[in-house]
């Protein structure tokens, strides 16, 4: 298969949210509480951000066929401590996303956001979702202390995700380590900046991995999938062996009746963007569970030569493996109907 024909489906790519969206349509009420923010950055250049005509054209360019799409602003608001306007904030996020999305629904996947304040908002807003088209739901990564993801507060949410077959994502950057004012790293030197934007942000994403696995949450709700976005992959097997090899011992009461990988192996995904030293790995594990993004338009984003990055690390692969991880795994996950591909 040579690279110019592979078909390619991006897990993670974003929207960028118009900067009054919550100013113009939340209710009267609460619009002076309106999350600010500034007009478009560099990386928000992108017209398609925010228009879908555009969107078309750009995924074109870039030789996408699909694009799984997660907010860049509402990120933010995970982190909002105010659960009313959180949750106001992110039904309107979720009515615009459901808006872009129905352009083109074949090749636009909308992940909604959902608050776990109040997990019976929770679940009607999820089954809002799923009648509006969204693919998936999106929760915070990191919790506050209170709701960690070892409580049975989520469990009326776990199971509404399983009955809906809605996967539920865990997006870096998201929650109460990244709440508004939190982030303030003026003045900070390099370890201490570094220290936060890579280590922190990695150990955010384990923690509640195994919190959720460790917890029963996959033994007790086995049908549902759960989603880890944009933190590579190469890390995974690593820690997850040391899990298994820690639980082998059989000192932890857990209701576990497999060790942890087993049940990520299971029900878990996630998605890489640019990681070497994954291909490595590629011809023994993973290759059911990593899906390949593109993160458009953020300036990590591979655009528009996702496809020299792709030959450039994933070329030596056999063409099977690179079929499941640029598109079959993504499309198996949510469903996503047969696409013609999109541009070269």
């Amino acid at each position: 298969m040579n690279n110019a024909s592979k078909l390619l489906i991006s897990a993670d790519s974003h929207v960028i949210e118009p900067s009054d969206l919550w100013k113009t349509r939340l209710p009267p009420s609460l619009r002076d509480r309106a999350p600010v923010y500034k007009e478009k950055t560099v990386f928000q250049g992108r017209e398609g951000g925010t228009n879908p005509v555009a969107r078309m054209k750009e995924m074109a360019m870039d030789g996408v066929s699909g694009e799984v799409l997660y907010p860049s602003l509402t990120l933010d608001q995970f982190g909002l401590r105010d659960a009313a306007l959180q949750e106001a904030c992110f039904s309107v996020y979720n009515d615009w996303l459901a808006e872009f999305c129905a352009h083109a629904p074949d090749r636009l996947y909308g992940i909604g956001c959902i608050s776990a304040y109040h997990i019976d908002h929770a679940v009607k807003e999820a089954r809002r979702c799923k009648d509006a088209g969204m693919r998936g739901l999106m929760v915070w990564q990191g919790p506050p202390r209170d709701l960690a993801f070892t409580s049975s507060h989520y469990d009326p949410f776990w199971a509404a995700a399983q009955d809906l077959e809605l996967p539920v994502s865990m997006h870096i950057l998201t929650g109460m380590a990244y709440a508004p004012g939190v982030i303030g790293q003026e003045g900070q030197d390099a370890a201490a900046k570094l220290t936060f934007s890579v280590n922190e942000k990695l150990l955010h994403t384990a923690n509640s991995l195994l919190q959720i696995i460790a917890s029963g949450v996959l033994e007790h709700f086995p049908r549902l999938k759960i989603v880890l976005v944009e933190t590579e992959v190469s890390w995974l097997p690593f820690i997850m062996e040391q899990w298994d090899k820690y639980c082998a011992r059989g000192a932890y009461d857990s209701p576990m009746t497999m060790l942890p990988s087993a049940y990520f192996n299971r029900q878990g995904y996630i998605t890489f963007l640019h990681d070497p030293h994954a291909r490595l790995l590629f011809s023994e594990w993973g290759t059911d569970n990593c899906m390949w993004s593109n993160d458009f338009p953020h300036r990590n984003s591979t655009w528009p030569k996702s496809r020299e990055v792709i030959a450039r690390e994933l070329a030596k692969l056999p063409d099977a493996v690179q079929a499941k991880l640029l598109h079959e795994n993504v499309m198996k996950l949510y469903g996503l109907p047969a696409v013609a591909p999109l541009g070269a």
